[in-house]
Formats: C-alpha cells, structure tokens, sequence
C-alpha cells in the first residue's frame, strides 16, 4: 500500500536481552538530510502500556530493554535507506543487566527480576483442584511419572506484520494494518495518544496470515506516533528477520505430568505441572495459562485433578497466542502419556482411550457439564479409517485381553500395535 509523500519508518532494536536505558540521542539522526521525525518512549503523550491481558508492554523501551530485539527508537524518512542509515546516528547508553532465560530459574530466589510489580517473574499461575490427587494415587495400580517439553515456534505467514498510518482531514488518527484485534487495539492506542475513541480509527488490511501472532499491538503504536509528529502517512513493513527477532512466538512449556490408573485402564488421578516461558512481556500468557489448565486432563473422566500452570517472565522474546494456544501443550503431553501408560497395561490405545472417555452429561474439572459428546464416535470412525489391529499380541504371548495384574511392565516395542505388509516385514 502507498499514499503521496509516505514516508518510511525503521526500527532501533536493543542487541541486549536485559539492558538499563541511561540515556538516548537521537539529534544527529533527526538532522541527517531526508530525515522528518524520530521518536522514542519519550514521545508518547499518555499512558504507555499495551497487552491482551496486562498492560506492561511500552510502545518502544522504557527505562530497561528486556529482551534482543525490543524496540528502542524508530525513524521515518523519506525512504527506508535513509531511515536505515539514520538509525546508525542515534547513539544509546545502555548499563547490561543480568538476564535469566529459563523459567525454573527466573522462579528462583535471586533471579533477575523483569518487572518490579513481579518479583518471582511469574506471570499467571492457575491452579485448578477436584477430589484428592493423592488418595487417588494412592489406589492406583500403576502410576506413570514423564516430563514432556515443547518449544517455541514462530508463526512464519506469508506476510510478515506490516503498517501504513496517517492522520485525516478531520484530525482522526488512522491505522491500516494486518490486524486481529482492531476493536481492543483502538481502545488501547486512543489511552496511549492521549486522543477521544472517536480520533483513532484501525483498518483491518488483509491480514496475509496470523494464527495468533498478529493480536500483539507490537508497531501499530510507533506507527501512530510518528505519522501524529511527521504528519504525513508513514509506513513499515518488517523485514522476515525482523518478524522472528521480535515477535511473539507459541508457549514454550515444560510439563511434568503423573498418572494413576488402575489395571483395567481406568484413571483415577492426574497430576500436571507446566511451566511455559513467557518472555518479556505478558502479551497472551494469561489466556493461555488458562486455557491449558482447562484442557490439562484432556476429554477424559478422571474423579482426582491438580493442575497447575505457569506463565514466567523471561528475558526472551516475548511468547504469544498461536492457534489452540495453551491446548496444544498439554495435548500433546496427556496424548503422549496415555500411549505410555497403554503400553505399560497392555492395552490398546483406542480401548484406553474409550475406557476414560466423556459421555454426554459428563462433568469436566473445571464444572463444565458436557451435553454433545462426540469423542467415541471419532475414535471409532478413526480407528477403522486407519486400518488399526487392536488385540496384537505383545512380545509375551498376551493379547491386551489376557493381561492380569502381573502383566503391568515397562513400555515394549510399539511396531506391534501397526498393520504391516506381511509376516516378515513384522519380524524384521
């Protein structure tokens, strides 16, 4: 997109993860030739803070940078060279602090602390509780103790984040960009300019891809400011390295998940810990701590839960929604352990799977009392599209049918639980 006499915006980004702000100078680039505005956090006339959920991130660094990559001053000139140069000339005084970039250390006593309003750099914790975890284990048959980790994953869409901003006849504020979440970006953008609702106006461009990672109000805020002090249309367009060095990633998580099941395949407590690493700023991490303490316990009924999920601030680029946020973590580890502790029984996985599955009226952990439950229905329909061969005897002679209570051993070879061509192709 172009509008006449747009000018071109580039951004100052900090090389360090945790970093005091001592001072900036931006005179010798706002003197360079083709150069018509330059502005740093000093330059927003209301309230800084932007986030989904808390208001803790600041339209360019404030005091301290917190991770590589953090937007520290931006210019708009009349072409992106220019305006690349000038970033050269802004000169930044910068004290390193120290940086923590693992969550289980930023919890500890002494870490560096992000945020003063966050001593224990915790971001979110939900903790969620139904019957006694313990006294289910307890009579349990078999508890099944694994740790599962994800990392992060960059959103890469066909257009990376992308902004034209100018200011219209009647004075309105007005961005254009690939956005989706305009309605609570206009609200947060009209308290950060100091201007009425009714003089910030957001266009939703075409948004070329976002799955999440286009909720954050990461530019749109610069946008304004500068096209506000330049008053001309001013435009930015991230470079793909810009995208990945400063954007808001899916949910690191670490996750230590326990299970007691009894012989027959009935769970009768899950226990789940997960720590996600949030990175410097809040962004999505609430709703997507929330969201993984609701789906901890998959669709399954289980009568003893404790889950709990954290989100942890981190000097690393900061973490944000990516779709089926927060599902997608604990998925992942309570799928990956319900084909272990099959294993372990001697069950097939679908029959697992069936044995502790939600019926219609089914009440989950979080009081949600289901009324269309669909799940037995796609376990059938895949277990026939896939062409499974439940009842395979194991490396012992038994079929899962068989198994008693002496037959609960650690994990054998999976191959058996696959059709294969033929008889020689299964022993090999």
């Amino acid at each position: 997109m172009t509008m006449p006499g747009m000018l071109h915006v580039q951004v100052l980004r900090s090389p360090h993860a945790h970093a005091r702000i001592v001072s900036i100078d931006t005179s010798a680039a706002e003197a360079m030739d083709g150069v018509e505005g330059v502005i740093t956090c000093a330059d927003v006339p209301g309230e800084d803070g932007f986030g989904v959920f808390v208001n803790d991130q600041p339209i360019m660094a404030r005091d301290k940078a917190r991770y590589v990559g953090e937007a520290v001053a931006a210019v708009a000139a009349e072409n992106a060279l220019i305006a690349k140069r000038a970033l050269s000339a802004i000169k930044v005084d910068y004290q390193p602090l120290p940086a923590v970039f693992d969550p289980d250390e930023a919890m500890q006593p002494g870490a560096p602390v992000l945020h003063d309003y966050a001593p224990d750099n915790i971001t979110k914790h939900i903790p969620i509780r139904v019957g006694d975890a313990e006294k289910g284990f307890a009579e349990s048959d078999l508890v099944v103790e694994e740790t599962y980790t994800t990392q992060p994953i960059e959103h890469a869409y066909l257009e990376p984040e992308a902004g034209l901003a100018y200011v219209d006849h009647d004075g309105v504020v007005t961005i254009v960009s690939p956005d989706q979440n305009i309605t609570h970006h206009r609200h947060m953008l009209a308290r950060i300019i100091a201007k009425p609702i009714s003089k910030v106006r957001f266009i939703m461009s075409p948004v070329g891809g976002g799955f999440g990672g286009k909720e954050d109000m990461i530019y749109q805020g610069m946008l304004a400011l500068l096209a506000m002090k330049t008053h001309r249309p001013v435009r930015l367009v991230f470079t793909r390295e810009e995208s990945i060095i400063s954007t808001a990633k899916r949910h690191p998580s670490r996750t230590v998940l326990r299970m007691g099941l009894m012989r027959d395949g009935r769970i009768r407590a899950l226990e789940m810990k997960m720590i996600c690493d949030g990175g410097a700023y809040g962004l999505s991490t609430e709703g997507v701590m929330r969201k993984a303490a609701i789906l901890a316990a998959g669709p399954y009924a289980i009568p003893n839960v404790k889950v709990d999920t954290y989100g942890i601030y981190t000097n690393n680029t900061p973490s944000g929604a990516f779709r089926s946020f927060g599902a997608l973590q604990t998925a992942f580890a309570t799928e990956s352990h319900l084909d272990i502790c099959a294993e372990r029984l001697g069950l097939d996985p679908f029959e697992i799977r069936r044995i502790n599955a939600m019926r219609d009226g089914a009440l989950t952990h979080t009081k949600a009392k289901l009324t269309s439950v669909s799940l037995t229905h796609a376990l059938n329909a895949l277990e026939k599209a896939s062409g499974w061969e439940a009842g395979v005897p194991n490396s012992r002679g038994n079929t899962r049918r068989d198994l008693g209570r002496d037959d609960i051993r650690p994990p054998c070879a999976l191959g058996a639980r696959f059709k294969v061509a033929d008889k020689q192709e299964a022993a090999e």
